[in-house]
């Protein structure tokens, strides 16, 4: 689904109107319409937390322009929320290359400082970014190392993870990124970012109220 940049800021807006302490409703969710369940439940790796899981690719121009907005709802969870994020390759080729920088990224330690400009780099300024010796010289250019970035590019561990990633991908169901998943549980939907974000965080507070309901009374 194609998104303008009215609905872009239009999510901005509803974000920020929960920043400053709006409520979202928690009348009983659609099933069908604003979730959809993953079947069979998945596993997560956040024992005691809510993880939220964002399908994405750095080659998707919907991610990038989800991107501000999922950076701005997950500064406003609390701490039992966990964001995870999982690269897609969808079985194209420079999107499997940028699946391999993610993980190539956190393993030089750059992602932190490197992911939003990642995006900016291939949306905004249209930069071929899609193959690792471009990546590699990106990175450098950016205060990176080259040699170290293609290095973990190249790396068993680094193509672990993108094998899992693509198994993931799998396991939920997800056709199409932007995707959004609860505790293993759960897929928000939605016609927009914010109508996304908000099913979100309806499923993290329904998620939420399920482990309350499931203590035993003292």
């Amino acid at each position: 689904m194609l998104m303008s940049r009215r609905i872009v800021l239009a999510g901005l807006a509803a974000l920020t109107a929960l920043s400053l302490g709006v409520s979202v409703p928690l009348r009983a969710q659609q099933e069908g319409t604003e979730f959809r369940r993953v079947i069979p439940r998945q596993p997560t790796e956040s024992p005691g937390k809510i993880e939220v899981t964002e399908f994405f690719s750095y080659a998707c121009p919907h991610c990038h322009e989800f991107y501000p907005l999922l950076t701005a709802w997950i500064a406003q969870q609390p701490k039992d929320v966990v964001l995870k994020r999982v690269p897609v390759g969808f079985g194209r080729p420079p999107w499997e290359n940028l699946q391999r920088a993610f993980y190539a990224l956190k393993v030089t330690g750059d992602y932190q400082r490197l992911d939003g400009l990642l995006f900016s780099a291939i949306h905004d300024k249209h930069e071929m970014l899609d193959e690792e010796p471009a990546l590699a010289e990106w990175v450098a250019h950016n205060g990176g190392s080259a040699d170290k970035f293609a290095a973990a590019y190249t790396s068993f561990s680094v193509n672990n993870q993108t094998v899992q990633a693509d198994k993931m991908a799998e396991d939920y169901a997800v056709d199409a990124v932007p995707t959004m998943a609860v505790n293993g549980e759960y897929v928000a939907l939605g016609d927009s970012y914010a109508e996304i974000l908000t099913n979100t965080t309806k499923l993290v507070a329904r998620v939420r109220a399920e482990r309350a309901a499931a203590k035993p009374a003292r």
